[in-house]
């Protein structure tokens, strides 16, 4: 029977990834963001962002990250060769399991969920 020495179970603990669990939003709309877990891949993190839209509307997303894009402020543009901004966002992570949940996480109703779907249609065809 062979044992790992010290500084072989020190070698193989860092070696060894433990996934990342993170709640995920696509994209959320005021203190609206619905989620779901997710499990990251090896060298992410979890994130919460939170930017405007069109200079206006709040936004929020969450999930997983890229570590190297993590506490950053992102821009997307629309076409993404053009200067029009759609939104402008600062990514947070964490990096322990369901660390990007939001005080008073809570679970909405079907009826909120179609109102929440309905109304990130329109905002998203206003903003294009």
């Amino acid at each position: 029977m062979t044992l790992l020495s010290e500084e072989n179970k020190v070698k193989f603990k860092s070696n060894v990834q433990i996934a990342l669990q993170c709640y995920e939003c696509k994209l959320g709309f005021w203190y609206l963001c619905i989620t779901s877990k997710k499990t990251c891949d090896a060298g992410e993190h979890c994130f919460s962002g939170i930017g405007k839209a069109g200079g206006l509307v709040d936004i929020k997303m969450k999930g997983c990250l890229e570590v190297s894009n993590c506490n950053k402020t992102v821009e997307a543009n629309f076409p993404s060769n053009s200067s029009t901004k759609v939104y402008q966002m600062k990514k947070m992570c964490c990096s322990t399991d369901l660390c990007n949940s939001a005080p008073g996480h809570f679970h909405m109703s079907a009826v909120s969920m179609a109102f929440a779907t309905i109304n990130s249609v329109f905002t998203v065809k206003f903003l294009i």
